[in-house]
């Protein structure tokens, strides 16, 4: 059938499964949006404040469901306005992808200051995505969306880019949709000598430890059973909680395994850097270290692994199992002595008040599948420590990206991914303010995220630290707030201010349920506690 360009990119979306899109129409962008009208019966389009909502939103997308996020933005200064989205999805290994519009074919290049044109933007988008490509006819779209989407779906997950330009969007050209080649995921061969020599470390380990992160986000059958069947404790940090349930009593956060680390001799990293104790509590001759990861360069990023295995967390979690009892039987339980480690975690953490008290009135309404997305503030800090998540994806974390204001918009995408589980964002007065115009977002489409807004007027841990510790030399820290209750109300939101966290809990139990977002302040004072006490852990190995 006849077909313009934009036609056959919402064409190759639904071939690929894709329902949702969160994006902003704009002229370089008009058949694409023509198209999203005339397919808006099987695809959806939530559009967005600014074009780092979109980005944000569709992170958050594949980050509580794993279905990819796509989202669409005009050229030059909006793709530019989303970069940092995309940033924060490269460094979260998120399926995104960022379908971007471009100047006509024919001015490209040339610097004669046509509309939103900037120096070889497809340069800029390759570097922050895992593949980017652009389509230089209508005939050339679903090779190129095709493409995308096995690059999606194959290797590390991270995002990639699709450049369409407007006149290559309104061309028309003659296709045939029932050749496309929909993508699918293809697992490689595993090192089957490999896997049998991790299974025969493992076994033989005396106190072996298993570290996770995003990597094995799809592993965590594989990941549980492997760790019951060692009774090894798994730890997991920012990107990896509830991979292994922190219900269960091998279930710790990182700087837990700090104790133990000195008297590990095989440590097993899934889907993960081990960063944190591979470069802080230093390694020596005694510790064997094996990387399981599917990206090959990510194995020796820190330290050279005594093995390595290039694979999928889960098939080589499982693979690693079967192989197991050639070497040893299941082990006796520890439970008993992992709930001592965890006693000890707990009397190591009691400093963090009142954000413990904040993040357990959280979780108890919070069902399991329940959705926590944290910020760069004291709440949420303390939340990659002594936060409790019980499923995987059920704890959104920007991991080493540190993105602030990334929270709210990322919850928003989140809600809209999972919208009959209850969603809570957490963030600060500052962090919040870079995307307070989603709250408009969030009313339109009906997205019933819940706000925890801590407000203290300031940015308060860059505060803090020019207090404690450049002599109390304090600048650009403090702020000038709205009234939120009013302000949210303005946008048609809930809205309450509360005067106590135990009625925060409250005001999110009256929240739950909600198809609108709400809003709850909770003013803050300066006392809040450090998080960052564990950045000083020492190295205990060498």
């Amino acid at each position: 059938m006849k077909l313009t360009g934009g036609q056959a990119v919402v064409r190759s979306l639904i071939k690929e499964g894709v329902d949702t899109i969160f994006g902003l129409p704009g002229v370089q962008n008009d058949w694409l949006y023509n198209a999203l009208f005339d397919y808006k019966d099987e695809i959806k389009v939530i559009h967005t404040r600014h074009e780092q909502g979109a980005g944000y939103m569709a992170l958050g997308y594949n980050l509580a469901s794993g279905k990819i996020g796509v989202c669409n933005i005009v050229p030059g200064p909006g793709f530019l306005n989303s970069s940092a989205s995309l940033a924060t999805a490269w460094g979260l290994n998120a399926k995104v992808l960022s379908l971007v519009g471009q100047i006509p074919l024919k001015a490209q290049g040339k610097g004669r200051g046509v509309l939103h044109e900037i120096p070889d933007q497809l340069a800029i988008q390759q570097q922050l995505t895992k593949w980017a490509d652009r389509a230089n006819s209508a005939s050339d779209i679903p090779r190129v969306m095709s493409e995308a989407f096995n690059q999606l779906q194959n290797g590390r997950p991270r995002p990639v880019g699709v450049e369409v330009s407007m006149d290559v969007l309104q061309a028309e050209e003659e296709f045939d949709f029932s050749t496309y080649a929909t993508s699918t995921k293809t697992l490689g061969s595993l090192d089957e000598e490999s896997i049998d020599r991790a299974a025969q470390l493992l076994a033989n380990a005396k106190q072996p430890l298993i570290f996770v992160s995003g990597g094995a986000m799809e592993a965590s059958e594989e990941v549980t059973a492997l760790a019951e069947y060692l009774q090894a404790p798994v730890f997991s940090y920012r990107t990896g909680k509830g991979i292994v349930s922190s219900k269960h009593y091998l279930s710790f956060p990182v700087p837990a395994a700090h104790e133990l680390w000195a008297e590990a001799d095989v440590v097993l990293g899934i889907g993960s850097h081990v960063r944190m104790p591979l470069s802080k509590w230093g390694v020596d001759d005694a510790l064997t270290y094996i990387s399981v990861n599917i990206d090959p360069t990510a194995h020796d990023r820190i330290v050279k692994p005594s093995l390595s295995i290039t694979a999928d967390a889960a098939q080589a979690s499982a693979e690693i199992l079967n192989q197991l009892p050639k070497y040893s039987e299941p082990r006796t339980s520890r439970k008993e002595e992992m709930h001592e480690l965890l006693k000890s975690w707990i009397g190591k953490t009691a400093y963090l008040e009142p954000q413990s008290t904040i993040l357990r009135y959280i979780r108890e309404e919070l069902p399991d599948d329940g959705i926590l997305v944290d910020e760069l503030t004291q709440v949420g800090f303390a939340s990659r420590m002594v936060y409790d998540a019980y499923m995987p994806r059920t704890y959104l974390c920007t991991g080493h990206m540190g993105t602030l204001g990334w929270g709210f918009q990322t919850a928003l995408g989140a809600k809209v991914a999972k919208p009959n589980v209850p969603v809570i964002s957490v963030a600060g007065d500052g962090g919040f303010m870079f995307g307070v115009q989603e709250l408009a977002t969030a009313v339109q489409h009906n997205i019933g995220v819940v706000l925890l807004l801590f407000n203290n007027n300031r940015y308060g841990n860059v505060r803090e630290m020019q207090e404690k510790l450049y002599d109390n030399r304090v600048i650009a820290t403090d702020l000038h707030n709205p009234d939120f209750v009013q302000l949210a109300k303005a946008f048609g939101a809930n809205a309450v201010k509360v005067n106590s966290f135990k009625d925060m809990q409250l005001a999110i139990r009256d929240a739950k349920g909600e198809s609108l977002p709400t809003v709850i302040e909770v003013p803050i004072d300066n006392g809040l506690p450090s998080t960052n006490r564990f950045k000083a852990l020492k190295k205990v190995r060498s």
